[in-house]
């Protein structure tokens, strides 16, 4: 069932106002205020709507978008999945932190524990798709720490820091929203979707404001990192390069008085220079969690947990935290063992292990960050020599 219990007219309407063309949130957002509900805005004359929006938008409210039948019925068929949620403007649950945003969004979907929203503190942490090795090593590295001090890790979900930052709170038995660009049934890389899962089974969320079947546009990514901000007591950035969108996110933080923390890097690192930038313009230079912690504690909501996060964690999260273990050492990793010194496909490497597929890419896109395995064209994978 839909989430606080919203009807299925209710749901369509709403769908129906933010797929109208031209009506964007600003828009749909005076609506609400003039009218109150999705079902005041297209029950009132044209007059009054008149009075509220200009002439274009008039006309285009009187009418159903195209295919919104169609995604109506998906919205609800999606909705069946008790994992799925829709969460609206106003509703009991909806973050104090996106309420107060002059652009908070009206609808979210919601693939997960909606509480992570509220139960606990949370920090962004935030980075390049490119990053270098050591920069994804200590994003991860980061983000474990803050996590078995009870911070839940918010990010996006993208490549390089984003997976890196996921990871480090999986690794914690901590738990981790993931606010992507897209529409809640598409996950932007592919690659990510093992990831997504474990965040899910982990106890954690996937949250998207876009209607389902959303892509990933451009002008989205942008827009979702006020979100990530707007969650979060403070933001910590490792690695940005000075057009990063990660910049975004810390000046959003910055403009909501939230704290931005940054690493910093080698002078001549264009990864580094995005950090350095924030450094300068007054964001915080950490060298440890601690740094970050010291600067946190007078606004954590509660005290940081006596035992490890892991133990407050649902049965779910402890098992996907030992779902498959920890790489040690070449010779100890059943994954790595399995694909020896010659490349292999994800079916091949599937028969020598006999895991199941999330399981499987989800210890591969581990592999992957710890420089281990590389994945080649065509889902082939190769053991890197680190020698």
């Amino acid at each position: 069932m839909p989430l606080a219990g919203h009807a299925p007219d209710e749901i369509a309407a709403w769908l129906r106002l933010l797929q109208t063309p031209g009506c964007g949130r600003q828009r749909a957002r005076q609506l609400l205020a003039a009218f109150g509900s999705p079902e005041g805005v297209f029950a009132a004359s044209s007059v009054a709507q008149r009075q509220i929006v200009g002439e274009a938008l008039v006309q285009a409210l009187r009418s159903p978008p195209d295919g919104l039948d169609a995604l109506v019925d998906a919205t609800l068929d999606w909705l069946a999945h008790p994992d799925h949620h829709l969460l609206i403007l106003g509703d009991e649950g909806y973050p104090p932190g996106w309420m107060h945003m002059p652009d908070s969004p009206l609808l979210l979907h919601l693939h997960g524990a909606p509480q992570r929203l509220n139960d606990r503190d949370l920090i962004a942490l935030v980075g390049s798709r490119h990053p270098t090795a050591s920069g994804a090593a200590l994003a991860r590295e980061f983000a474990a720490g803050l996590g078995r001090d009870g911070l839940g890790i918010v990010s996006g979900l993208a490549q390089g820091i984003d997976a890196a930052a996921h990871l480090g709170a999986l690794d914690a038995g901590a738990p981790t929203v993931a606010v992507i660009g897209t529409g809640i049934d598409r996950c932007y890389p592919r690659q990510h979707e093992a990831l997504a899962a474990r965040i899910v089974a982990a106890g954690g969320l996937i949250v998207s404001e876009h209607a389902l079947g959303t892509g990933p546009l451009a002008p989205h990514f942008p827009q979702r990192n006020r979100l990530i901000a707007g969650l979060s007591l403070g933001t910590l950035v490792v690695e940005a390069a000075l057009q990063s969108g990660s910049l975004i996110t810390a000046r959003l933080a910055l403009e909501s008085n939230r704290e931005v923390f940054a690493i910093p890097g080698p002078i001549r690192s264009p990864q580094s220079r995005g950090c350095h930038r924030l450094i300068r313009d007054g964001a915080r230079l950490v060298e440890s969690v601690e740094d970050i912690l010291e600067d946190l504690r007078p606004l954590r909501r509660a005290p940081a947990p006596s035992s490890s996060a892991t133990d407050e964690m649902p049965r779910t999260a402890a098992a996907a935290a030992t779902t498959a273990p920890d790489v040690q050492d070449d010779v100890s990793d059943p994954i790595l063992q399995a694909l020896g010194w010659s490349p292999a496909t994800l079916d091949a490497l599937q028969a020598r292990t006999g895991w199941a597929t999330p399981q499987l890419q989800a210890r591969l896109l581990e592999l992957e960050m710890l420089e281990q395995v590389v994945r080649l064209p065509g889902q082939i994978f190769q053991r890197q020599n680190r020698a």
